[in-house]
């Protein structure tokens, strides 16, 4: 995973010391007004997409006193958003190399993440819900945007760092709990509703994997298990699809609550939402035979 990403790191910082990435957010500023929010919003997500949340977050806190406060119910809204679509240059590297196509991941998660942020908006404003303003944002990561360039590369050092134990740990941890038993009880736990949605039982571990733990995170260990495990391609992509939209379910939004985003919203309709857009994907594909899947959305 360091070959990509240590490559995609420098590309981001010259994104953000040029000032380029304000020409993405600048972009889909028209967007963000079709879901409630204000145009500067667009660098957040931008921020978001070509970053992580965590750039996400800090751009959000330098906007913020900038523009009139928003209410949870946006706030919600662009969390969602920022949950669904982020990450883009390691989370679709991981995807490819389990064995998707990086243009089709992207669309679903880009179109998807848009649809969600118009629903959810909508949705609250016509319920009436979370009209209300947040008592306190919390401001997180403070003084990170002004590092310098010498503390950046240790701030990344470090992050490979834990990453790489991160990873060990979780190899050695998931070996254990195949060995007792876990993987299999919490397999047959989701296997009904990963069924319902058409999702074969053999790519249950690897879907559990990508939804708890985040396709970054737990990417080295959905890449090992495809590689090594003889799965079906369109049940590899199938949970790729429900992994993107909804991965790493508890931190991310427990981070974006923090914030001021509502749980009904970064947690319950984003697990819902996912659910169903998998669910439709896989029953509008499904008529399409593997040689079409294969030139569609399979990586070669």
């Amino acid at each position: 995973m360091l070959r990509f990403m240590i490559p995609i790191s420098i590309v981001v910082k010259i994104l953000q010391q040029t000032g380029l990435i304000v020409h993405v957010g600048d972009a889909l500023s028209p967007l963000m007004g079709l879901m409630g929010l204000p145009g500067e919003m667009g660098l957040v997500w931008a921020s978001a997409m070509v970053g992580n949340i965590y750039g996400a977050l800090i751009a959000y806190m330098q906007i913020m006193p900038t523009i009139e406060p928003m209410n949870v119910a946006q706030i919600t809204t662009l969390a969602t958003v920022v949950l669904m679509a982020h990450n883009f240059p390691i989370e679709l590297m991981v995807t490819k190399k389990a064995g998707a196509r990086i243009f089709p991941m992207f669309c679903v998660r880009f179109t998807f993440a848009f649809v969600s942020g118009v629903l959810i908006f909508w949705l609250y404003y016509f319920l009436g819900m979370h009209q209300n303003y947040p008592s306190a944002i919390t401001t997180f990561f403070a003084g990170r945007e002004n590092a310098t360039l010498a503390i950046w590369a240790l701030r990344e050092l470090k992050t490979y760092g834990v990453l790489f134990l991160i990873i060990t740990t979780l190899i050695v941890v998931l070996d254990i709990l195949k060995r007792i038993g876990v993987i299999e009880k919490i397999s047959a736990g989701l296997e009904p509703v990963l069924r319902f949605l058409g999702i074969g039982k053999d790519v249950i571990p690897i879907t559990v994997v990508g939804m708890t733990l985040g396709l970054a995170y737990g990417g080295a260990l959905i890449i090992k298990e495809v590689k090594e495990r003889d799965l079906k391609k369109r049940d590899v992509f199938y949970a790729l699809i429900l992994m993107s939209l909804c991965h790493s379910i508890i931190e991310d939004s427990l981070l974006l609550m923090a914030i001021g985003a509502s749980w009904t919203g970064v947690f319950v309709f984003r697990v819902l939402f996912a659910l169903v857009v998998a669910y439709l994907f896989v029953k509008i594909t499904s008529k399409l035979s593997d040689a079409r899947m294969e030139r569609l959305f399979y990586n070669p």
